[in-house]
């Protein structure tokens, strides 16, 4: 589980993090003099070590070869053994501990080689300690590590910054953070950032920490003085929405000090530890001029890692990748100088909100719904249509069918396939055919290895044209037009209206439709003198009759659709009350003997028949013309007109007339609601309930009713005849059924025998109860 490498000498230890999932581990420096040395925060950058993880979350280790601890060979081969404890417990008990050693062989030092870390900055310098022999000799080489310890005692370091000089022996700086040795060849100082005896400078508008010193040695006869400036960068990384710069000054004035024999020899750039050959390959771009090295990355680009968060509620990723930076240069003070930079860097938190990609394919009746775009990390945990929560798998036992989809730059998208018909999805009935569908999905994510849950709302429509407006059929017999109307969609799409009112079953039966349903279809039978019935035209024993009903949406009332059927009906006897006052009756007049119908008229004597023949007359006229009375009963108005005929007498000299003509009147009654301009209908038994039109009902006095008037009348008997032979009668109080205009044939008989006693019928009338006074009443005769 652990994978180790040697770059830019530096030692690279990596270690497998699944392996490691669920345990706790550390790291000992497994020195052969002192024993293991436990890694903690405090000496890493003292010792020069560097304890991180790279983007994929895998713990890393660097250290410097002129780390502590680091078995050093000739400055060309060095060694490093690390114990690696791993427990199950937070208190290391009971771990495991692997020993792993690394080495590296590094023999192309430059003059001065320089590594910026993220935790310490380090400079090491060629130098040469005075020798005791030109003979490489084993004794020489034995007293080697005694002449160096001796050495190390005698070296003093001199900070320079802004508050001024300071001098201070090894073991101080030591004290102070810093690290100072030598080797066989070489001396370096190692330096954590920010102390004080740093400082901060702007260089080509990068912050630079630096440390500037000079490393001094000590003998009788000798004084060697050597220049451990460092300066490294603590910025110069920008952001935009798609990439990231990392910039880096060409030329440090504090590392150069004779600028004008700058020259650069190379450069290179590397991911992960990796030296990048051909950065453009991999969409990586690097630029240098005499002020700026820039390296550009895109973000998401190979060798980094997006990783999902969530701020705030809202979902978005971050960027990282571990970079570093080798630069190579020489100047008139330096033979050769390496310059080295490692940066992890890691953008900002960049929102991303992901989109709802509407798929939906009407034809198919199938909402298909894409969610993304979401990296790798992002799993879905549950979701809810029409607020009903599911678990991917009930979703998918329930009929839904979800699934991931790959889209482009390495994320993905969940897709979620809902049937139009299924009943968590919302419908409605808009325009005039079209159904919205409506989808309500609500998203419950989980994101990024802290599984932390992210919610999204989506709502989805589509609108077809699926709903199939009704047709009707009408027709008509001799007395009823009829209308047959599919049910499908009635009271859930739309209502069937008369006028402003709802055509219901009370309405019907109020107005005296006849309604029956099938499994398909409803069927209206309407009578020719119903409430609701249009008269085209009307002429002498001929109607042109309409009837509408209005097809309107439930929620908006919003008229689709006139469903009508038209007839003419050959009629021989009606009265129409029209809504504007108009009254157009064809009257049907059976008399013995007959009547010259040219004759009849109306109360104004100027009112004749429009048209008529032997036995009929047709009168058009207004409720404001020709005579006609008006008069107020409960929530009804009532006009009244009468035919009459005008007879024929021949002259005496003397009184009574002789005439052989019939007396003749008919009454007209019109009732209209009072606050409503509709017509009610004439000759109605009870104009509050009846049908208004072509019946009415007539109920006959018995005996009974006429001997309550004994004392206050004569001893008078009527019957009504089924016929004009006036040989068979109704019965007493059996109700008789008559249409408005057709003939009653009334026998009025005296039996006071008393010879002083004549009968003379003056009004004849009809109620609706055996109350003579009571209201309404209907005349057959007025002043005899």
């Amino acid at each position: 589980f652990v994978e180790s490498s040697c770059h830019s000498r530096i030692f690279w230890m990596k270690l497998n993090k699944f392996l490691l999932q669920g345990k706790f581990f550390q790291l000992e420096i497994n020195d052969p003099y002192v024993g293991p040395v436990l890694l903690d925060e405090k000496i890493a950058s003292r010792c020069g070590y560097v304890l991180s993880e790279d983007v994929w979350g895998n713990p890393v280790f660097r250290a410097s070869v002129l780390g502590c601890h680091v078995a050093n060979e000739a400055d060309e081969l060095f060694s490093l053994t690390v114990n690696i404890k791993v427990s199950s417990f937070s208190s290391m008990r009971a771990a495991v501990t692997y020993t792993y050693p690394m080495y590296c062989s590094y023999s192309s030092w430059a003059s001065r080689e320089i590594v910026c870390e993220e935790n310490y900055m380090e400079v090491s310098v060629r130098t040469d300690v005075p020798a005791v022999s030109n003979d490489y000799t084993v004794a020489w080489m034995s007293a080697l590590p005694e002449t160096q310890n001796v050495a190390y005692q005698l070296w003093q370091l001199m900070f320079v910054s802004p508050s001024g000089r300071k001098t201070i022996t090894v073991s101080d700086a030591a004290k102070l953070g810093y690290s100072f040795n030598n080797t066989l060849s070489r001396v370096y100082l190692r330096a954590p950032y920010h102390t004080n005896e740093s400082d901060v400078s702007v260089v080509s508008g990068v912050n630079m920490n630096m440390v500037t010193s000079t490393s001094m040695y000590r003998q009788r006869w000798l004084l060697l003085l050597i220049d451990t400036t460092v300066s490294c960068p603590v910025d110069g990384i920008s952001f935009t929405d798609t990439t990231l710069t990392w910039t880096v000054p060409s030329v440090i004035p504090t590392l150069v000090v004779q600028e004008s024999t700058f020259l650069s020899k190379t450069i290179l750039m590397g991911v992960d530890g990796r030296v990048i050959v051909n950065p453009e390959e991999k969409n990586y771009l690097m630029e240098h001029n005499e002020t700026h090295i820039r390296i550009t990355v895109p973000i998401g680009a190979e060798g980094g890692k997006l990783k999902s968060s969530i701020t705030g509620g809202v979902y978005g990723v971050i960027y990282s990748i571990d970079l570093f930076l080798e630069h190579t240069w020489t100047d008139a003070d330096w033979q050769t100088t390496k310059y080295t930079v490692i940066k992890s860097v890691t953008t900002p938190f960049m929102p991303q909100i992901p989109t709802v990609i509407n798929n939906t394919l009407p034809e198919e009746r199938l909402f298909n719904v894409a969610f993304g775009h979401f990296l790798p990390d992002v799993s879905l945990v549950a979701i809810a249509i029409g607020n009903v929560p599911f678990t991917p798998r009930e979703a998918q036992h329930h009929g839904f069918k979800i699934y991931e989809t790959p889209f482009s730059n390495r994320t993905k998208g969940f897709v979620l396939e809902v049937s139009f018909d299924d009943p968590y999805v919302l419908k409605e009935y808009v325009n005039r055919n079209e159904t919205k569908y409506t989808l309500l999905v609500n998203y419950s994510m989980s994101v990024g290895p802290e599984m932390t849950p992210y919610y999204h709302s989506a709502e989805v429509e589509c609108v077809i044209a699926d709903i199939e407006l009704p047709e009707a059929v009408g027709y008509c017999d001799e007395e009823n037009l009829y209308l047959v109307i599919p049910t499908f969609g009635l009271h859930r799409y739309w209502n069937l209206y008369l006028g402003s009112k709802p055509l219901n079953r009370h309405v019907a039966l109020t107005n005296g439709y006849l309604a029956a349903t099938n499994s398909t279809h409803l069927i209206l039978q309407i009578p020719l003198f119903a409430m609701g019935v249009i008269y085209e035209e009307v002429s002498f024993q001929k109607i042109k009759a309409r009837f509408d009903v209005a097809l309107r949406k439930v929620r908006t009332m919003e008229t689709l659709q006139m469903f009508s059927v038209r007839c003419n009906f050959n009629s021989s006897a009606f009265i129409i009350c029209h809504p504007d006052g108009t009254i157009m009756i064809s009257a049907q007049m059976k008399t013995i003997p007959a009547i010259d119908m040219s004759r009849t008229k109306l109360r104004d004597s100027s009112c004749k028949p429009r048209e008529y023949n032997e036995d009929h007359a047709f009168f058009k006229f207004h409720v404001t013309t020709c005579g006609t009375s008006v008069r107020f009963e409960g929530d009804h108005i009532i006009y009244e007109n009468e035919i009459s005929y005008e007879k024929e007498t021949l002259p005496r000299q003397s009184i009574p007339t002789i005439t052989r003509d019939p007396d003749y009147r008919l009454t007209v009654l019109c009732y209209y609601q009072a606050k409503e301009t509709l017509v009610l209908g004439a000759f109605a038994s009870d104009p509050s309930t009846s049908p208004p039109f072509g019946s009415g009902t007539m109920v006959p006095r018995s005996n009974i009713a006429v001997y309550r008037r004994i004392r206050q009348a004569l001893n008078v008997v009527s019957r009504v005849s089924k016929d004009e032979s006036f040989m068979e009668f109704y019965e007493p109080n059996v109700a008789i059924i008559k249409r408005p205009v057709e003939p009653v044939f009334l026998e009025v008989e005296l039996k006071d025998k008393s010879p002083d006693t004549e009968l003379y019928l003056e009004n004849c009338w009809v109620t609706g109860s055996l109350d003579f006074n009571s209201t309404p009443r209907w005349n057959i005769t007025v002043d005899g």
